[in-house]
């Protein structure tokens, strides 16, 4: 059968007015995932110095919690279309807060594995607010401007990245400084992780408690219906899809080993403790860069503003690899400002027009997420066998998709189902 374009779809099956509440209550969850998900730029040199570990090894943390996107999305996807999206809100939550939880134990043994199963369980509760909130925030509204509106939401997740490197470095590898053996060292990240579990759990009851619109228009019997072999028929979702997947790789490749790359003599030769409130400026440029985007995607087609913006990023990372000192420092942090834009209008693009199949659509698109497992560990084995600095070629190469992807990839057109 004939599909509509997604365009046209889009502007039928959307409401006709933003729910200004409804943003603000789910934009508090944006920050929350935004600042867990930072909280990993921290754990990894700590984990690191705790155990042991050489680059690759670290970045399993990486690993462990961006392979949950990709084995959880399609089973979060199915939750959602069943139980809807206002309840699979405070269910991320609740998820979310048990494997913050599940820190307390991980430390007390101490034992990475642990470690890295209760980033899991992390994970998979922010994969199932990814598959809610993101679609969930585009289809509040017009969907001209529902780039826009994923941009402003996603400022306040990028705040969220730019305040955990600050209170990861004070409390947790600022308070290694005073340890003294490695037991009282791996016990650092058990406060810090059992207050976010309070918040979790307390931020997941009153969203339960409160009466969030529901969407009729991508929720109900019909949405249950689709499956997600009927979404994969839209060109333009495959195309993000593996745009997210080298745009999340190549921005959590960047953040990950950031902490180290200051480390090194020819850069700054920072401590781990300084070099972490470096790191806030990275993800701080993102959400300045999102707050900017908002206003920009109002009247500027997304994908050209997506695919300059990647050619911008592309050409800075390639400087860092070329440059030493504070100038090489000042080009890799750069790169936050031209990435903010990239997620949220890589996913509005990808899901536009896909009406009762928008579920399905989202849980590829987290699941895509993967790359953020992937990429890193690709990146740890260059800088073992090259060195950190000139590891960063690999995300240079992942934004030379994305400048494909905006300005071409993302064009809409018929299709056959």
């Amino acid at each position: 059968m004939e599909v509509s374009t997604p365009r046209a779809a889009a502007v039928t099956d959307a409401p006709s007015r933003t729910h200004i509440g409804a943003l603000g209550v789910v934009t508090t969850i944006f920050f929350m995932w935004g600042f867990m998900t930072c909280m990993n730029d921290i754990l990894i040199p700590h984990l690191k110095n705790v155990f042991h570990l050489g680059y690759a090894e670290g970045a399993l943390v990486q690993f462990s919690f961006f392979s949950a996107y990709f084995l959880m999305s399609l089973p979060a996807g199915k939750l959602v279309a069943r139980i809807g999206y206002k309840r699979g809100l405070p269910f991320g939550l609740a998820t979310a807060g048990t494997g913050a939880l599940l820190f307390y134990p991980a430390a007390s043994l101490p034992s990475y594995p642990f470690f890295l199963a209760a980033l899991f369980v992390l994970a998979t509760g922010i994969t199932i607010l990814q598959v809610t909130a993101n679609p969930y925030v585009a289809v509040l509204g017009p969907p001209a401007t529902a780039s826009s509106r994923l941009n402003l939401t996603q400022a306040f997740n990028s705040l969220g990245t730019t305040v955990a490197p600050y209170f990861g470095g004070h409390f947790i590898l600022g308070a290694v400084k005073h340890a003294e053996n490695p037991l009282a060292e791996a016990h650092a990240v058990r406060l810090p992780y059992l207050g976010l579990a309070v918040m979790l759990f307390v931020l997941a009851g009153a969203l339960a408690v409160l009466k969030l619109p529901t969407i009729p228009s991508v929720e109900g019997e019909e949405a249950k219906r689709g499956s997600f072999l009927d979404a994969l028929a839209f060109p333009q979702l495959r195309r993000a899809a593996l745009g997210i997947f080298l745009y999340v790789g190549a921005e959590v490749s960047i953040g990950s080993f950031l902490v180290n790359f200051f480390a090194l003599p020819s850069i700054a030769a920072f401590t781990e403790a300084q070099a972490a409130k470096y790191v806030s400026l990275y993800w701080g440029g993102a959400m300045v860069g999102r707050f900017i985007g908002s206003a920009v995607l109002r009247k500027a087609d997304p994908g050209r503003v997506l695919g300059g913006s990647a050619i911008v990023a592309a050409l800075l990372v390639t400087a860092t690899v070329l440059l030493n000192g504070p100038v090489a420092m000042g080009t890799i942090l750069a790169v936050g400002f031209f990435n903010s834009i990239m997620f949220p209008t890589i996913f509005t693009l990808g899901i536009e027009g896909l009406g009762k199949l928008t579920s399905q659509a989202s849980s590829i698109l987290v699941m895509s997420i993967v790359g953020g497992a992937i990429v890193p560990v690709l990146f740890g084995w260059l800088a073992d066998g090259i060195g950190v600095h000139h590891a960063f070629l690999l995300p240079a190469l992942c934004y030379l998709y994305i400048v494909h992807f905006g300005f071409r990839g993302s064009r809409r057109a018929g299709v056959t189902a």
